[in-house]
C-alpha cells in the first residue's frame, strides 16, 4: 500500500474483484459505513456489507429459520475464498452496488473444521460456547458468525461481576412504569430478549465473569426458549418466546475459569469449542503484519516496520508462549498470555514510534522495551523469565551468526532497568 489513508472499496464496478472491506492496497482498513461517523472499530456488518450481500446472492441454498445466509456462506465469509474470485450465478440479481464478481476476504485464522463445527452448532439453535486462552480471537469469531447469520454482532451483553439479570432479561422505563403501571410498552427488553424477538444471535462476553445466579437466568432460557414477564402476568407479554432463529454465543477465558465456574446444567446447554493460537508461525506473522499496518495506517501514519522485526517478534511471542523455541530449546514460560492480540499490539506501536519519531532510533531498538511490559503485566517477576530467555534462544541464535538476533541480544542491557 502506498497510500497514507484507508478507503472505501469501490463496489460499483461491475467485474471488481477487491475484497470488500480493505483498503485500496488490499488492507483490511476501518471503512466508515454510509450514514455513519468515523469510528475507530467499525462492526462487522458494516465493515464487510457488501461481502455480506454477495454471499447472500451468491448461495441460494437452503437457510436455516431466521438466517440472511446459507451455512456454507457463512463458512466462506469467516474464512474468505482463499484469494479467489466468486461469480454470482447468472440469474442473480444483487442490490445496488454490490459487484458480481468478488474476493471473500480471510477474517479469521484458524481451522475451517472449528469454524463449520461452530456454524452446525448455531443452525441447530444450540448455545455456543467459544473458549480459550485470552488474545485468540473468541470475540472476533463471535462477531462475525453473529453478523453473518443475522446481520448483527450488536446484540451483546458483556459479562462482569457487575452484570445483573435484569441485564439478561429485562429492565423497565421507570418514567413510563410509574406514570402507567407495568406495560409492555414500560418494558425495556434486554439485547438477549431482543434476539430472541428477532430470532437473531445473542452475545454474552466472558460469561464466567458473570455471578452464578445470573449465569442460571441463561438455563431456563436456553432450554426452555422463552422469558417470563410475571409484572405482565394476565396478558399477552406474560411470556415473551424466542423465534425461530433465535440461539446465544458466549465466551469465555480458560484463565478465567475459577472466578465463577459454570454449572453443570448450564454446560450442557452450549457445545464448547475451543479457539486456540495460531499454530503455522507463517499465518501469524502474517496477521500480525496485517492488523498491525492497518492500525497504523488508519491513523494517517506510513507503516515502517520491516518484515526481520515482524519476525523476530512473532518467534520471541511463540517461544515464550509455548515453553520451548522453535530450535527446541526449553524456555521458561512468563505468567502472561504471549496472545496474537499482544503481538499486534506491540507490531503497532513500533509502527507508530517508527511514524512519529522518525530517525531517532532503531524500530528493533525498541522491541526488547515492550516485550518486557508485556510479561510484567501479570507478575513483576517475569521480567527474570524474560532476561532468562535473553540468555538462552537470544544468546544461541546471534552465536549462529544471525544479525537481527546479534542486535537483540547487544539490547540486552535494557532488560536489567
Amino acid at each position: 500500500m502506498t497510500n497514507d489513508t484507508t478507503t472505501t472499496p469501490d463496489t460499483t464496478t461491475p467485474d471488481t474483484t477487491t475484497p470488500a472491506g480493505t483498503t485500496a492496497g488490499g488492507v483490511p482498513g476501518q471503512a466508515t459505513a454510509p450514514g455513519h461517523a468515523p469510528r475507530q472499530i467499525t462492526p462487522p456488518e458494516d465493515r464487510h456489507a457488501t461481502e455480506l450481500a454477495f454471499l447472500a446472492a451468491h448461495d441460494s441454498g437452503p437457510r436455516p429459520p431466521g438466517w440472511l445466509l446459507t451455512p456454507r456462506a457463512v463458512v466462506t465469509f469467516v474464512m474468505g475464498s482463499a484469494g479467489d474470485a466468486l461469480s454470482l450465478p447468472k440469474g442473480a440479481r444483487p442490490g445496488a452496488g454490490v459487484p458480481r464478481r468478488l474476493v471473500i476476504e480471510q477474517k479469521f485464522v484458524g481451522e475451517r473444521a472449528l469454524v463449520e463445527r461452530c456454524v452446525v452448532t448455531l443452525a441447530g439453535e444450540r448455545g455456543l460456547l467459544l473458549v480459550g486462552e485470552p488474545g485468540t480471537a473468541k470475540s472476533m469469531l463471535s462477531e462475525l458468525l453473529s453478523a453473518a447469520v443475522c446481520g448483527t454482532s450488536a446484540l451483546t451483553v458483556q459479562g462482569t461481576a457487575g452484570t445483573t439479570e435484569d441485564q439478561l432479561k429485562y429492565g423497565w422505563n421507570y418514567a413510563l412504569l410509574l406514570a402507567q403501571g407495568p406495560t409492555e410498552q414500560a418494558l425495556v427488553p434486554s439485547p438477549v430478549l431482543t434476539a430472541m424477538t428477532r430470532g437473531a444471535v445473542a452475545r454474552v462476553e466472558e460469561v464466567t465473569r458473570c455471578l452464578p445466579e445470573v449465569q442460571d437466568a441463561l438455563v431456563s432460557l436456553l432450554s426452555e426458549r422463552r422469558i417470563a414477564v410475571p409484572e405482565l402476568a394476565g396478558g399477552d407479554g406474560a411470556q415473551v418466546h424466542a423465534a425461530p432463529g433465535f440461539t446465544l454465543i458466549a465466551t469465555a477465558n480458560l484463565r478465567d475459569k475459577g472466578v465463577s465456574e459454570m454449572s453443570a446444567a448450564l454446560k450442557r446447554r452450549f457445545n464448547f469449542e475451543t479457539v486456540g493460537p495460531i499454530g503455522d508461525v507463517d499465518a501469524e506473522t502474517a496477521l500480525v503484519r496485517r492488523q498491525s499496518r492497518a492500525g497504523v495506517e488508519r491513523v494517517g501514519a506510513a507503516y515502517q516496520v520491516d518484515d526481520a522485526v515482524l519476525e523476530a517478534l512473532v518467534t520471541a511471542f511463540r517461544d515464550l508462549r509455548e515453553g520451548r523455541s522453535v530450535e527446541g530449546w526449553e524456555v521458561e514460560r512468563p505468567s502472561t498470555v504471549m496472545s496474537t492480540a499482544e503481538a499486534v499490539s506491540v507490531a503497532g506501536s513500533l509502527g507508530l514510534a517508527a511514524a512519529y519519531f522518525p530517525g531517532d532510533r532503531d524500530v528493533l531498538s525498541l522491541l526488547p522495551g515492550h516485550l518486557l511490559g508485556v510479561v510484567r503485566k501479570d507478575d513483576p517477576a517475569d521480567a527474570a523469565r524474560l532476561l532468562g530467555y535473553w540468555d538462552g534462544p537470544v544468546r544461541r541464535r546471534a552465536e549462529q551468526g544471525s544479525a537481527t538476533w546479534r542486535a537483540l541480544w547487544d539490547l540486552r542491557s535494557v532488560l536489567e532497568s
